[in-house]
């Protein structure tokens, strides 16, 4: 379906006059809980705070990345039925900084099938985080577009006692989930319990052809916490989690992913008049992935694999966090600190499983990190109506290349940066000014951040594996970023509504390119580049009556290539959503349009770690309807259909669909067709 221009102006006019009259509004007396959350907004600048635990249209979702896309502005890079990779205006990778109950999670996949989000079942966490562009210092490096902190809450309990809650769902393709989650204790201890499993057969897209898809996730979280006072509260964690995964775009597939976990936090309020508040945390964490091409689909030999294929990375993260939050002279707060993160990398592989099992290979480590971190962050109020909010932050960056040998096409050569070792200090830093408006339920902003990113993992060893004058790219500069970001947020009795536009400067972007000529041949390439982009999102919430709604967001991100004079890859297009809520005492029901405009800016085989692009695409609509029916209280019901009528649609940002036997190769990777889909949940204190 393609959009015309006359079409684009309808659908910004649209949002535009959602924008002019949005609410989020009186209701009749004891109305039944929101049951609709078409896209998560931005409550205050820069900053979205979302409940997982809520009922989602469209389709509640399994992973964290299919969870942040339905904040605007959040896109998600599919690869099959499961851990997609999360784009923040057309930002990926480590430019969004993903935090796990403040831990930061690395995966161990050379080729990403396990980003941060895949070890995330949202429903898990009580709240999800987000922090646009690069309007903070305090969590961890290099978050240049945005940060996101999926968070527990446990609180000290009052009396003894306990809280539980569970759910499950089904939907078409085989689609299963089931949570459950419990929490006991005393005012001194407290326990919790959480497990959650997902799995889900091959999909079909909207023309019925399948889709090399299937999946199955399942975790195990436990937490043992010390609450002597009101003030203080220590706390053991621990994690367990494992799958198998489907890939429809790659010759491979994900047959493990063993996630291994232990945490400790400390929290001490209330020290003195000026130390308000102390956090200490350590945490470990190990992920053993295993890889084949044969396990989940039928084994066709290739000339690149003409035998049973296995890889089986892993990588150990430890890390900590020390921070302090001060009460300062004239009603100022800050919060000042340091955190630690090393990570190491290796593995070991085999092309032919039945004569050389990978299991007696030998693990070979290919790279280590560490970065140390030092921060600062005040908020500073400016008479009654203002306040400023400034940060800096200063990171110590050691790595290490521990490859011997590179692969250049058929041939094993010598690495010329075998044992390199690289230091560096990045600094960052950004000021924001928020005033409230006088009168107004509304706030305005601008603030300035520069951010500078050391290369990830990806850049630097595995997914470009060259730079343009060297067999590695283990040299590649860091990436800087400077961003000026803007908009209000309005919260009155009737209307509810944001805008955020931003403006990015970026040198030394880090581009991979695949195809890249050094005569005589192509590879994949990591290469820095200087580029530019700019864009927002808008989001608005009109109370039509005391039981009707309707809800709508805009997002759009436009970027240059400056450097090759064309336009930068991975931009998504012009997105909007619109939706029609109703909430009784005990019904809901909904409905959301979500259409995407065509793309016809993209710059061929130039992408980064996720993906590359891969052509222009066109634009699509896709209606979903939902209703809620809650009987008793504690118990709720939804019910969907998503992709109402069975759209035949691909993203704009997705993994170029491989040759799988007893699949159709498509040209990306089809979404879902039509899906059916019913969850029950419950809860008792």
């Amino acid at each position: 379906m393609k959009i015309s221009r006359g079409a684009r102006r309808a659908a910004v006019i649209t949002c535009a006059s959602a924008l002019a009259v949005h609410s989020g509004a009186a209701r009749a007396a004891d109305p039944l809980d929101e049951i609709v959350v078409t896209a998560a907004r931005m409550h205050a600048p820069l900053l979205v705070v979302t409940d997982p635990q809520a009922p989602r249209q469209p389709l509640p979702a399994h992973d964290g990345a299919d969870y942040l896309k339905t904040i605007p502005g959040f896109s998600v890079i599919r690869k099959g039925g499961t851990d997609g990779d999360p784009v923040f205006r057309g930002m990926a990778a480590s430019r969004v900084n993903i935090l796990l109950d403040g831990e930061q999670v690395l995966g161990g996949c050379g080729m990403r099938m396990d980003p941060p989000t895949a070890y995330v079942f949202p429903e898990a966490y009580d709240r999800i985080v987000v922090i646009k562009g690069p309007q903070t210092v305090l969590h961890g490096p290099g978050n240049s577009a945005a940060a996101v902190s999926f968070e527990r809450e446990m609180q000290r309990f009052d009396q003894t006692g306990y809280t539980a809650r569970a759910s499950a769902l089904g939907a078409s393709f085989g689609r299963n989930d089931l949570v459950g989650d419990l929490r006991a204790g005393t005012p001194q201890v407290y326990g919790q319990l959480t497990a959650t499993r997902a799995a889900s057969d091959d999909y079909d897209d909207g023309a019925g052809e399948t889709v090399h898809s299937e999946y199955e996730r399942w975790s195990a979280n436990a937490a043992l916490g010390w609450t002597p006072d009101d003030y203080t509260q220590a706390e053991l964690t621990g994690v367990r989690s494992d799958g198998e995964a489907a890939y429809a775009d790659r010759g491979m597939d994900g047959v493990m992913f063993d996630r291994e976990n232990v945490g400790f936090s400390f929290e001490r309020k209330g020290l003195t008049e000026r130390v308000t508040r102390l956090e200490a945390r350590g945490y470990y964490n190990y992920v053993d992935h295993v890889m084949d091409n044969f396990s989940l689909r039928d084994f066709t030999p290739t000339a690149t694999m003409p035998g049973k294929a296995v890889q089986n990375p892993d990588r150990r993260t430890t890390g900590g966090r020390l921070a302090i939050d001060l009460a300062l002279p004239r009603a100022a707060t800050a919060t000042v600190g340091s955190d630690l993160q090393q990570n190491e990398h290796s593995l070991r592989a085999t092309m032919n499983q039945d004569m050389l099992p990978y299991q007696q290979m030998p693990r070979v480590d290919d790279a280590w990190f560490r970065s140390v971190g030092f921060f600062g962050e005040l908020n500073q109020p400016i008479g009654e109506r203002s306040r400023a909010i400034a940060g800096l932050r200063a990171d110590l960056w050691d790595a290490r290349d521990e490859r011997e040998t590179l692969r250049s096409g058929m041939t094993v050569v010598p690495n010329p940066t075998a044992g390199a070792e690289r230091e560096t200090t990045l600094t960052s830093g950004f000021a924001r000014l928020e005033r409230d408006l006088a009168g107004q339920p509304a706030t305005i902003f601008a603030g300035l951040g520069h951010v500078q990113r050391f290369p990830d993992y990806w850049e630097l060893i595995s997914a470009g594996k060259e730079s343009v004058d060297s067999l590695s790219a283990f040299r590649t500069a860091p990436e800087k970023t400077t961003q000026f970001d803007t908009g209000f947020v309005w919260s009155g009795e009737r209307i509810a509504a944001s805008l955020a536009a931003f403006y990015s400067d970026v040198d030394d972007y880090i581009l991979i390119e695949t195809g890249y000529l050094k005569a005589p041949r192509r590879v994949t390439v990591t290469r820095n580049v200087d580029a530019r982009t700019w864009g927002g999102e808008a989001d608005a919430t009109f109370a039509l009556a005391p039981r009707w709604s309707a809800t709508g967001s805009l997002a759009y991100t436009r970027g240059e290539n400056r450097t090759d004079d064309r336009p930068l890859a991975q931009m998504p297009p012009l997105e909007l959503r619109t939706g029609l809520n109703y909430t009784g005492a005990r019904w809901s029901a909904g409905a959301l349009w979500r259409v995407v405009t065509e793309q016809d800016r993209y710059a061929l085989n130039q992408g980064n770690i996720v993906g590359q692009d891969l052509g222009r695409t066109g634009g699509f609509g896709v209606l979903s309807l939902n209703a809620g029916w809650r009987p008793t209280a504690g118990v709720l019901v939804t019910a969907g259909v998503d992709n109402l009528f069975d759209k035949l649609y691909a993203e704009h940002l997705s993994r170029g669909g491989a040759m799988v036997a007893g699949f159709e190769q498509t040209t990306r990777v089809n979404e879902p067709g039509r899906t059916l889909w019913l969850k029950v949940g419950a809860s008792l204190d």
